[in-house]
């Protein structure tokens, strides 16, 4: 299929997003005006909102598509509904605290000549491409320099990224059972792509400007980060399968619990998956076809 022929899906989550869909859709609804940004429907799957955000929609944007769990269940929950739902050969993931400029997608379109390519992250003002090391048994990351044209990334965000439809379904999307209610899902989601030889992208010219107002923000900090840390563990033990590099990483665990000995805990609600994340790691040796040393080196 030629690019010009894709259709773009724009899939916002929302979890009592009322002002935000508000303040931000209109921005949406001028991307999607111009033609250039090939975008076919604008999809908000509301995930349970005890706020009017429902019926915001329906009297004041009734352009878009309104998908709506009865109860919430998570972030992963909500993008994959989205994303089996959507028309478009591409899916475009965008948190409701996102506002785009008018030819947003224009620049990543053109990418996804290439059958390999899965996804690519918008630019959001200050950051760039995710760039990653394992370092003392952990996963570490930060933006890479920017660059003028567009550049490989560790991971494509699940907040502000354009992806390949077709694949999203074939690698499962993302991990409702590991990465439920929030953070590394996306992170897990472009490991397991990058391991099956797909690509990911950057690209500079994707402007965005992020707000950060999410639902996340209005949380506790201490709960925050135990979820944050207890699924940094997911992702290490279901995706890393060198033995070289789990041998590291039982180090840098044993360390890291001398040096905080309250890290107990976070191994300890880590522990609680470890069946599910058994099983998933078998299937990752099985199906993957990169190694994990591989992808780091594509970093340093």
């Amino acid at each position: 299929m030629e690019t010009k022929d894709l259709k773009i899906s724009i899939i916002i989550p929302n979890l009592n997003g009322e002002e935000l869909l508000r303040k931000n859709l209109p921005y949406i609804l001028k991307a999607k005006e111009n033609t250039e940004n090939q975008i076919y429907e604008v999809v908000v799957v509301d995930d349970g909102s005890k706020d009017k955000s429902v019926d915001l929609l329906k009297n004041s944007f009734p352009w878009v598509k309104i998908i709506k769990h009865k109860i919430n269940r998570g972030f992963s929950a909500t993008v994959n509904m989205g994303v089996r739902m959507a028309k478009g050969d591409l899916v475009v993931l965008l948190n409701n605290d996102i506002l785009p400029e008018e030819d947003f997608l224009v620049s990543t379109i053109g990418h996804f000549t290439d059958s390999k390519l899965f996804g690519v992250s918008l630019h959001e003002k200050d950051y760039s491409w995710a760039k990653a090391a394992f370092r003392n048994g952990y996963l570490a990351h930060e933006p890479g320099k920017e660059t003028e044209d567009a550049h490989i990334s560790f991971w494509v965000s699940g907040g502000s990224g354009v992806f390949r439809r077709s694949q999203w379904i074939a690698l499962g999307g993302m991990d409702e059972k590991l990465f439920t209610p929030f953070y590394w899902e996306d992170i897990d989601l472009c490991y397991r792509a990058a391991k099956r030889g797909l690509m990911l992208l950057w690209e500079p010219k994707a402007m965005v400007t992020h707000k950060h107002e999410s639902t996340i923000g209005t949380l506790k900090k201490s709960y925050v980060q135990k979820i944050q840390e207890r699924n940094e563990l997911f992702f290490l033990w279901k995706n890393i399968t060198s033995q070289n590099m789990i041998r590291k990483h039982v180090g840098g665990l044993f360390l890291r619990l001398l040096k905080h000995p309250g890290y107990i805990r976070i191994v300890v609600m880590a522990l609680f998956k470890l069946k599910t994340i058994l099983g998933k790691r078998r299937q990752e040796r099985k199906e993957s076809k990169v190694s994990d040393e591989i992808i780091f080196s594509r970093f340093k």
